[in-house]
């Protein structure tokens, strides 16, 4: 319990720091990196096997923000993680700054430049498959958008992870719903991905994506079945933590006024009990 209660202190405190960077920066993409904090906190603070004094470790585990554009919540975390100093977050959207708009693995503990959506799972696959080449035992976790599923070269990764027998992979969908161009389930629906990703060998299991205990729970229970790579529904709210910008599609990439900034700020230090 008291885990739980750092953790979700912890994606408190994340919450509120990307808003004042995309309000700082006059851009960002506020919404779906609200939506996957609390995956990323439980992975970087609770589950993967990475040193920020060694970001390139041999046996580390590798984690693919395929999702790129939601980065300002994956750039605060890994600074809060120690992977860099927290005076580079304040350098976002200005000229010179180290943080792209994507993230670049220039950055320690990013492992490749990410945001074409799409891409990642084919790259977390290369990921795998060399470990079980290479007779390492590290994970390759993939975090995609629900999007990014109507991209063709996702399904083409997904059937190649199956029939390789990548155990050693975890995808992750930041299942909110809402896409920059609207609710996905309008524009290309997704209630056949349980049986899209099973059908291809996944094991599959459907969660709230931002509850701590259900995402430990599941993380640690991975692989799900030997031989079978391992995919995580996380079913999250667009926008989480701040109830003006939850499940509103216009906050995709919309940036907070001074006003909306304060109140955000305010609600969020009002909050108390886990996330989900």
């Amino acid at each position: 319990m008291d885990n739980i209660r750092y953790l979700t202190d912890k994606a408190r405190n994340i919450r509120k720091r990307l808003l004042k960077m995309i309000f700082d920066a006059k851009g960002g993409h506020t919404g779906g990196s609200l939506s996957s904090v609390e995956i990323l906190v439980t992975l970087y603070f609770e589950i993967m096997n990475v040193d920020p004094n060694d970001p390139k470790k041999e046996d580390r585990d590798r984690f693919i923000l395929s999702k790129g554009h939601s980065v300002e919540s994956y750039y605060c975390v890994l600074s809060d993680a120690g992977f860099f100093p927290d005076e580079w977050l304040q350098t976002y959207g200005k000229f010179n700054s180290p943080l792209a708009g994507h993230p670049i693995n220039k950055i320690p503990g990013i492992e490749i430049n990410s945001g074409s959506l799409g891409h990642g799972l084919s790259v977390g696959v290369g990921m795998a498959l060399a470990n079980k080449l290479d007779g390492r035992d590290s994970l390759v976790y993939v975090l995609m958008g629900d999007g990014e599923q109507a991209e063709g070269s996702v399904l083409e990764a997904a059937m190649a992870a199956g029939n390789y027998k990548l155990d050693n992979l975890v995808g992750i969908i930041d299942r909110n719903r809402l896409q920059i161009s609207g609710d996905t389930e309008e524009i290309m629906r997704l209630d056949s991905l349980p049986n899209r990703y099973g059908s291809l060998g996944w094991e599959i299991k459907e969660i709230n994506g931002n509850s701590f205990k259900e995402l430990i729970e599941a993380f640690n229970r991975v692989p799900f079945i030997k031989d079978h790579p391992s995919l995580i529904i996380a079913n999250t709210t667009k926008g989480k933590g701040v109830s003006f910008i939850e499940n509103k599609a216009e906050w995709h990439h919309k940036v907070p006024s001074e006003q909306e900034l304060l109140q955000a700020l305010e609600e969020l230090d009002n909050q108390t009990g886990e996330s989900g």
